[in-house]
């Protein structure tokens, strides 16, 4: 169903050619509407009064205020979904790590002017985000979210994983002819809210669990930096998957932001490829990718876990794991801050399991045991 109204955005930056930017990124999408840009959180605070925006995208680095602490106001007072919008400066990603934390929807890259791919990808990630945005729950919010529809407007070829590996052999497809394992491996895939209910779960995991590898929906080096700080707080381990890592009882592998990551398997020995490649369902890294690996390479010897986030990227994926052995587990809507992926999971009828966030951990100790 296409979206009653436009999503209305204001965009927060002290670069005037930043805020241009954007406001014709974001306008080149029939769904949003930029209603108006502020220099600084002063300037914001007052258009706030005069109209509340949908979606809020904020810079961090500003005059008068930083955006850390103008978004830590916001939740406070006038929440409203917010995107964290900044260059990529490797010494900012703990900053926006706590931008996360604080409140804020999603992180996005300002966009590379001048190199028309990164342009393209730019826009598609950032338009992407604000609606995800939109639609998402956030917590004393004083407006519903907005319904965000299936666009009818998609210039851009909307590739599958077809465009990274071949799906799974059609002998293994309704069958369980993969010759098991003694260890399990977890398959995982968020988006929008991902990073603090993958937290959740993660944090409650005991030291033995079984291998996971997780693709989360964020930019490059951002993963690393979430990677460390999960690692910091779990019993498992926790690190951004590099080629060639094994899959190991107690280790957690995050998908590496800007490539994709596979599970292959080699005897016995579950390890993981990190490419290059197109964006897959308008992501990379995709969910898709890393699950139709998982049908190929584990078959019932995995499990799949789909959470919160906008879109459809998993769900075909995890309808070929479920097809090829796996069982698998959705996030219920209940507690997903974005009912996307795992509402088209569960419309294919391939989940064998919905159960809300805080049940998810012990779902997957189940499932290993199966």
């Amino acid at each position: 169903m296409p979206v009653d109204r436009k999503i209305r955005v204001l965009i927060v930056d002290d670069s005037a050619t930043v805020r241009q930017t954007l406001a014709s990124v974001l306008e080149s999408d029939p769904q949003i509407e930029v209603i108006g840009v502020a220099s600084d959180p002063f300037v914001a605070a007052r258009r706030i009064r005069d109209e509340i925006p949908d979606v809020i995208t904020l810079d961090v680095e500003m005059p008068r205020m930083d955006g850390i602490t103008f978004l830590r106001k916001l939740m406070a007072q006038h929440p409203v979904p917010v995107v964290m919008c900044s260059s990529l400066v490797e010494d900012g990603t703990e900053t926006l790590m706590q931008a996360l934390e604080a409140g804020a929807v999603d992180i996005v890259l300002k966009p590379k002017v001048g190199v028309a791919e990164h342009l393209m990808e730019s826009r598609i990630r950032i338009c992407d985000a604000v609606k995800a945005a939109a639609s998402a729950r956030v917590s004393g919010a004083r407006r519903p979210p907005v319904a965000v529809g299936r666009t009818l407007y998609e210039p851009e070829r909307k590739l599958t994983a077809d465009a990274m590996l071949p799906p799974p052999p059609k002998a293994a497809l309704g069958s369980k002819a993969m010759a098991r394992t003694t260890e399990t491996i977890i398959c995982m895939g968020a988006s929008t809210g991902g990073t603090e209910a993958l937290r959740a779960v993660l944090e409650t995991l005991p030291p033995d669990s079984p291998g996971i590898v997780i693709v989360q929906h964020m930019p490059e080096r951002f993963t690393a930096s979430f990677a460390q700080r999960l690692d910091s707080i779990c019993a498992v381990s926790v690190k951004e998957a590099e080629d060639g890592d094994t899959v190991l009882r107690g280790r957690v592998l995050i998908a590496p932001g800007n490539k994709h990551t596979l599970l292959e398997r080699s005897g016995a020995r579950y390890y993981v490829s990190v490419k290059d490649g197109p964006l897959v369902t308008r992501h990379r890294p995709s969910v898709d990718v890393l699950f139709r690996s998982a049908a190929r390479s584990a078959g019932s010897n995995a499990v799949g876990v789909i959470m919160t986030g906008m879109g459809d990227d998993g769900a075909r994926g995890l309808e070929e794991m479920k097809q090829s052995g796996a069982f698998t587990i959705a996030q219920d809507e209940a507690s997903s801050i974005v009912f996307g992926m795992p509402k088209e999971a569960i419309a294919r009828g391939c989940v064998d399991r919905v159960v809300p966030l805080q049940q998810i951990a012990a779902e997957i100790q189940k499932a290993s045991k199966r």
